[in-house]
């Protein structure tokens, strides 16, 4: 379960534990947490509910889960936790990162608390997990060490304030000596206050060689809920050895001054001398507005007590292969989709999270044949809906207009799309491809 625990939360809890657990009748097989819930708990939970994780309790032991039980129950019944906020009615449902529950593990953990939330035999307790060492990076236990890893200048984050966004700009040199593809890239805060405070962020890297050849793109996008970024066998982001790099932070104070935090982004290159068959710039920023300027949108207001919905499009002058969705929005956000409207006028609805939580920034992960593969022509439908009302519990004050804004209590609408760009023939031959794994699966 990767969230903190609202206020709301704690009321529920009381609800529930005031009235009471029932106790599972005597010919019912007991749903015990050694044999079925530590499990569950371990795979979909363990990775921020340890010692050194972002949520608010350990729960790697039946000691330290007890007492949760009742609130852990509810914010699985309802689907808060663990966070994956995705419409599972419409668009592509296959994803290589989802952690949602199935329904048979939403029902098991709450038949499990109902009923006693019952211990069951020690000696049939699963291993626990090996958790990697929260200063590490990520990554590092798929591509090993990063090949080099920049910082961002030193901000104090202070205890009690609004959410801060801090911008500045780093010089890029010395890191390496000639042209290379990049592989993969994580940013984070340091460890261990600095990865408490960094909500969400981005490094942006500028690059240019002395033949004035020139290349932008992230070396770094983080945001609570997301890890870091590895394309696809083949593709890589090309970068030069000189040039700067811009931070873009967003922080949440947590109580605790964190005095000279930098955030670090790491990079893993593809070898010296290797060029990947296709190349991408990396996650990409798409607005959901129409205006000019894209995210600068002027005409985002939204007056008291509304619900209010925007839509722009974006066509594709270029096939393109979509690897990632993530949207953004601030308190106020309620939905979000990305719908495709193809050359032929067909519509095809690519995925929608119908209960968006500016806590979380999660980057949903398409599976390998399910990706978006999109021919040149294709427009890129974009639709966002606030609830500035009484009834977004996430709503700070549902009397106030609300109009774009940095802070979290303004608003934004755009969304990152992890998307590589295609030639014609680079489109056909992933088609062919794909075309041929289905087949060979289904045993045709």
């Amino acid at each position: 379960m990767k969230n903190l625990i609202t206020g709301n939360s704690f009321l529920a809890f009381g609800v529930i534990l005031a009235a009471g657990i029932s106790t599972a009748s005597a010919d019912e097989r007991a749903i015990t947490y050694t044999e079925d819930i530590a499990e569950i708990l371990f795979d979909k939970c363990s990775s921020c509910h340890n010692p050194d994780g972002i949520g608010p309790m350990s729960l790697l032991s039946y000691e330290e889960v007890r007492p949760w039980a009742p609130l852990i129950s509810y914010k699985v019944e309802q689907q808060e936790m663990p966070p994956w906020h995705l419409d599972k009615t419409v668009g592509i449902q296959d994803y290589k990162n989802d952690v949602s529950l199935s329904a048979e593990q939403i029902a098991k953990v709450v038949s499990w608390v109902e009923n006693g939330a019952l211990q069951g035999d020690p000696s049939l307790m699963p291993s626990q997990p090996e958790l990697p060492d929260a200063g590490q990076w990520q990554l590092s236990s798929q591509l090993g060490e990063p090949d080099f890893v920049v910082k961002s200048p030193p901000y104090t984050v202070s205890a009690n304030a609004q959410d801060q966004w801090w911008v500045r700009n780093t010089s890029f040199e010395g890191l390496i000596d000639e042209p290379r593809y990049v592989r993969a890239t994580e940013l984070k805060g340091s460890y261990p206050l600095g990865v408490k405070v960094l909500h969400h962020g981005h490094a942006q890297l500028r690059s240019s060689d002395n033949q004035g050849n020139r290349a932008s793109g992230p070396v770094g996008r983080q945001g609570v809920g997301k890890g870091g970024d590895v394309f696809p066998d083949g593709t890589g982001m090309l970068i030069y050895p000189s040039g700067s790099i811009n931070w873009n932070l967003h922080y949440f104070p947590i109580n605790e001054v964190v005095y000279d935090e930098q955030a670090e982004a790491a990079v893993w290159l593809y070898p010296k001398g290797y060029t990947p068959e296709f190349q991408t710039r990396g996650e990409q920023f798409f607005a959901a507005d129409s205006g000019p300027g894209g995210l600068w949108a002027n005409d985002l207001l939204l007056p008291p007590n509304s619900i209010k919905s925007m839509q722009g499009v974006r066509v594709l002058n270029r096939p393109a292969l979509i690897t990632s969705f993530r949207p953004h929005m601030h308190m106020r956000g309620k939905a979000q989709s990305l719908e495709a409207v193809l050359p032929d006028g067909s519509r095809e609805m690519l995925a929608r999270v119908d209960r968006y939580d500016h806590s979380w920034q999660i980057n949903y992960e398409f599976g390998e044949d399910v990706a978006p593969l999109l021919p040149a022509g294709t427009m890129l439908m974009i639709t966002s809906t606030w609830d500035n009302t009484a009834d977004n519990p996430n709503n700070p004050d549902h009397r106030q207009w609300v109009v774009f804004g940095q802070r979290g209590v303004d608003e934004m609408s755009h969304l990152w799309l992890g998307i590589t760009y295609l030639n014609d023939d680079q489109f056909e031959q992933l088609k062919a491809e794909r075309s041929a794994r289905l087949t060979a699966a289904s045993g045709e």
